[in-house]
């Protein structure tokens, strides 16, 4: 199945639209009039009445483009009638958010959205060609990629956002039902008008069953000020403890018997150089046992509005206000221009937050707290820099009467949960062992020999570990030491939990358990993270090591 074809945004001066061209020549010509027609950019997404206001407010004349055909073109660019204005983004992010929020509250019985309704059946009209071509191809991907898949063996990613909104549109025309469950995963940490979205979507959409997925036990702003600091682009914690790791669970509570879950997920390669080299069909590195498919992976932002105006759609309230993006609002990824919609639309959420993140500057040490964070220092922010990491340190002593053996020196005292983590290296024998010494064994299941010696009272800080296998002792030392860091470090995250497609692993109520019966000791849980633990990447130091 090949994909469709990228296209360019070319302009009719005469008919006053955008025109979405594949076929890229110099003498293009609109779909509607015949006129020729100039190239204006690669891609741009329309600019509600909402958002012209505020953009109207920020500049000083409010309700000056009211008539006008407005377009924001990618790299925060404003076409008006076809004409760029000429425009800083950092001049308009610059302005008072509240004066202009005064502004915006003042004339907002005055907008209208008369002429937009105009232009944006124009848009339609003229590329509605176009609407075809990506609408037919998504809904045979879609098609094709459920062959082998009962309906209860997949499942619809939701965000809120306009990207996952066309996903859901087109799954249901394209299987012609509205059976396929909808996941909504919850960060405690989206916008306003996206909770508000949701309730509308299910409002619109009685009969698709939708899911709200949530981390209940831990709490974003507690992590950030008693834990880890604030995320940062190179390590953005959030994503594992409040999205990956709910969905994972709530997969495995709902698809229990199914040993693979298709996911339809909105993403799409124009949206970062990261996404840029996924794959339309991939097995999910961070959920085991789910397949995900991109049905508009190759659509651009105009593509997506396309076909959500073309089909009347219900959306976000955050776009028509003039967000680019509507996902978490304290994002290390958003832009400037994201913190300034929040400056003028939750100003108390983001004053909030910044008096968090200046009080975390000033608690590292950073010199001008303040300027640190306008100037976004915190989002480039490496791991625990700043921060007490002691704890992530194994504190151990190598034993000079027997051979491959260490004595630690345990920040939490041993207890029975400690065995669990030693449940992936072989079975656990609490009965061979030298009673005396309160000694457990690890056998291999293998060979039935003992692998590991683990010698410790319950309530003890002192544990003694030998390594008994002869094959490679220094990697299972290594392995070993990953456990124990784990155990010293559980927060619960669900990273772990996530990675194991055997269902065998269960973080609950503060307990660390895996069923043996279920447990392949394919180590997946010991060495997919560096050091063996999620929380100790989180808080990685470069000094850390030395």
């Amino acid at each position: 199945m090949e994909n469709i074809k990228e296209i360019n945004i070319y302009y009719c001066d005469k008919c006053k639209t955008p025109i979405l061209v594949e076929d890229q020549t110099k003498h293009c010509r609109c779909t509607m009039c015949n006129s020729q027609i100039r190239y204006t950019g690669t891609d741009a997404r329309p600019v509600y009445p909402e958002e012209r206001l505020m953009l109207e407010a920020s500049i000083g004349e409010p309700l000056k483009y009211i008539k006008d055909d407005v377009w924001n073109l990618k790299g925060n660019k404003y076409l008006v009638n076809g004409e760029i204005l000429k425009l800083q983004v950092r001049d308009i992010v610059s302005n008072n958010p509240e004066e202009v929020r005064n502004i915006i509250n003042q004339y907002a019985s005055k907008n209208t959205y008369k002429y937009f309704n105009k232009h944006i059946a124009k848009f339609i009209e003229a590329n509605k060609y176009r609407l075809n071509i990506i609408t037919d191809e998504a809904c045979d991907f879609i098609e094709e990629k459920s062959k082998g898949y009962d309906i209860d063996s997949m499942f619809v990613s939701f965000s809120g956002g306009k990207d996952s909104t066309v996903v859901a549109h087109l799954v249901v025309k394209a299987l012609c039902t509205t059976d396929v469950l909808h996941i909504f995963g919850d960060t405690t940490l989206e916008l306003e008008s996206t909770y508000e979205y949701v309730k509308g979507f299910k409002r619109e959409n009685p009969n698709i069953l939708m899911r709200a997925v949530k981390n209940k036990e831990k709490d974003f702003i507690d992590l950030t000020v008693n834990n880890f600091g604030p995320p940062s682009r190179v390590m953005r914690w959030c994503c594992t403890i409040f999205k990956t790791g709910p969905i994972s669970r709530k997969i495995d509570a709902l698809f229990k018997n199914k040993k693979e879950v298709l996911t339809f997920y909105g993403i799409r390669r124009s949206e970062s150089i990261n996404r840029s080299k996924y794959e339309r069909d991939y097995e999910s590195p961070k959920i085991i046992k789910q397949r995900v498919v991109g049905p508009i992976m190759d659509w651009k932002d105009i593509d997506v509005w396309l076909y959500l105006l073309s089909n009347d759609i219900l959306i976000n309230d955050a776009y028509r206000m003039g967000y680019s993006r509507v996902g978490c609002w304290c994002c290390p990824n958003n832009s400037s221009w994201s913190e300034y919609m929040s400056k003028i639309y939750e100003p108390h959420r983001y004053k909030e937050w910044r008096k968090i993140l200046v009080e975390f500057a000033a608690k590292i040490g950073k010199p001008d707290p303040e300027d640190y964070i306008s100037e976004g220092g915190w989002k480039a922010r490496q791991g625990g820099n700043g921060l007490d990491v002691s704890k992530t340190k194994l504190s151990a002593e190598v034993c000079t009467t027997q051979e491959n053996a260490k004595i630690y020196a345990l920040k939490r005292p041993i207890e029975d949960q400690l065995y669990e983590l030693f449940k992936p290296f072989g079975l656990i024998d609490k009965e061979s062992g030298r009673r005396f010494i309160n000694e457990v064994l690890v056998i291999d299941k293998r060979t039935s020999q003992p692998i590991i010696s683990i010698e410790g009272n319950i309530g003890s800080n002192k544990l003694k570990v030998v390594i008994l296998d002869k094959k490679n002792p220094k990697l299972l030392k290594k392995r070993v030491e990953c456990q124990i860091t784990k155990y010293q470090l559980c927060m619960e995250c669900l990273a772990c939990e996530s990675l194991c497609k055997f269902d065998a692993l269960k973080i609950k109520n503060g307990k660390y358990t895996i069923d043996e019966k279920k447990c392949s000791r394919c180590l997946e849980c010991v060495a997919h993270f560096t050091g063996g633990c999620y929380i100790k990447k989180i808080l990685y130091t470069k000094k850390q090591e030395e």
